[in-house]
């Protein structure tokens, strides 16, 4: 089973998410939308686009978005299958965070790491 099949978004925590966000925008041109974040469109070697999207988001430090961690960060990965994956996880004994979602933006669930982190997993919707 393939596992993981790239990073579809990169999540992180400030004390001033605001002017963090600006700062992102002003000085390295990140698109930042009024829902604290922006989305990196894929494109091949010729600059051509591809299906597919990373996400970037700035968080408050007080979220709890990231619990069961107190990692200031999370990765969120994109996955095939995300039931197997979640599913080969637990038998190998990893903590796997008991509850899915499944929305327009497609499957989610969790694994948290040796050290601690939370790890999103993202099975995009068909097409994606």
């Amino acid at each position: 089973m393939k596992r993981v099949t790239g990073i579809g978004g990169i999540f992180f925590k400030a004390r001033d998410p605001a002017a963090l966000r600006a700062w992102y925008k002003r000085h390295l041109g990140i698109d930042v939308q009024d829902w604290g974040g922006a989305v990196f469109r894929w494109a091949d070697d010729a600059g051509n686009p591809v299906p597919g999207t990373t996400v970037w988001n700035v968080n408050a430090a007080d979220s709890d978005y990231f619990a069961p961690s107190t990692s200031p960060f999370m990765i969120n990965y994109r996955v095939a299958d995300l039931a197997g994956l979640l599913q080969a996880l637990r038998s190998e004994g990893c903590k796997v965070v008991d509850r899915t979602e499944d929305s327009e933006y497609g499957k989610f669930g969790w694994v948290v790491d040796p050290e601690g982190n939370k790890v999103e997993l993202w099975q995009p919707p068909e097409g994606q």
